[in-house]
């Protein structure tokens, strides 16, 4: 029988609602990208599902897609692999505001389209993916409520969002009486900038979950890139050579810390330090191994002391690359 993560590792409530979710989740945005991630190539539907039931297996069980993923297909494989009980799990989803949508009757046309592929009659986190002109955020934020009042989710959310349109977002859903419950948004080692802007502090005042992707900072933390063997695909433009040496010393004290908590890879320690930061990291997982791997992260915590050696490793190179 397959281990689950440890029972000792509380539930994360989502926002003001009475929703629990694992301390970790997984992101499904590689599943059926081939553009960027080059689904395919590396990796089929066999290996999503694989790393589907995973999760499953380990007791991780919040995930995270949006119909824009792999022009939907990532949402088509959630709905078609998932065979746990759709309650034993939490799902969430996002609602891509494309300069040609511009009434909320788009946003519920896109919402029936994604619970088609999920097989679900409600999804239990509705996100707005960006927030992109030309529609007013407070449009958006009535397509939410109605998408509640319908029966369509069970909570919202956005992606993205800086604080003064988190405040906004917020303070319209307020007006219904329904509390903003995420604010998803990039946060690794790499990309600190929702502390440098007030938005970490801004979501605790208010009670809105972060949930942090991209937590590995689309694999450089993981130490299997180097300057002689960098990413493949477009990441490769992202993350040039000199970025790849700029983090080496980051790496070697990841490592150094993996050591001192029986071995833990690197990945686990940053995984491990978005989670002591107060917010949910949902990693990617291509296949069932990348699933396990991630796992690795629960159930111990950072210490303050290697927490604060993090914070100033990551800031003395300025390694700020989102």
């Amino acid at each position: 029988m397959k281990m689950r993560y440890p029972q000792n590792e509380p539930a994360v409530k989502l926002g003001n609602t009475d929703i629990h979710i694992t301390p970790l989740g997984i992101g499904a945005w590689a599943w059926g990208d081939k553009f960027y991630w080059g689904f395919g190539k590396g990796y089929n539907s066999d290996d999503i599902r694989s790393a589907i039931q995973m999760c499953i297996d380990l007791g991780i069980t919040f995930f995270d897609t949006a119909e824009s993923y792999g022009r939907g297909r990532s949402e088509s494989y959630l709905g078609e692999y998932l065979t746990s009980p759709r309650e034993s799990v939490v799902i969430a989803t996002k609602f891509m505001p494309y300069p040609w949508r511009l009434t909320k009757q788009s946003l519920l046309t896109a919402l029936e389209s994604s619970l088609e592929r999920l097989d679900m009659d409600c999804i239990d986190l509705y996100q707005i993916h960006w927030p992109f002109p030309p529609v007013p955020i407070e449009v958006w934020m009535e397509g939410l409520v109605e998408a509640v009042q319908r029966g369509w989710t069970r909570a919202v959310g956005v992606s993205n969002y800086n604080p003064v349109q988190t405040q906004g977002a917020f303070n319209k859903l307020k007006d219904f009486g329904i509390p903003l419950a995420s604010n998803q948004v990039e946060y690794n080692l790499l990309n600190r900038k929702i502390e440098q802007s007030g938005l970490i502090d801004l979501c605790r005042e208010l009670n809105i979950t972060i949930i942090a992707y991209s937590p590995l900072a689309q694999g450089l933390l993981t130490g299997k890139y180097t300057q002689d063997s960098p990413p493949p695909g477009i990441r490769r433009y992202r993350y040039r050579r000199e970025t790849l040496i700029k983090i080496e010393p980051l790496l070697e004290l990841m490592a150094e810390i993996g050591q001192s908590h029986g071995g833990k890879s690197l990945s686990q320690i940053a995984l491990n330090w978005t989670m002591c930061k107060g917010t949910v990291p949902i990693p990617g997982a291509k296949n069932a191994h990348q699933a396990t791997e991630n796992a690795g992260a629960l159930g111990w915590r950072l210490t303050a002391q290697e927490i604060a050696l993090l914070d100033l490793a990551s800031e003395k190179d300025n390694h700020r690359f989102g």
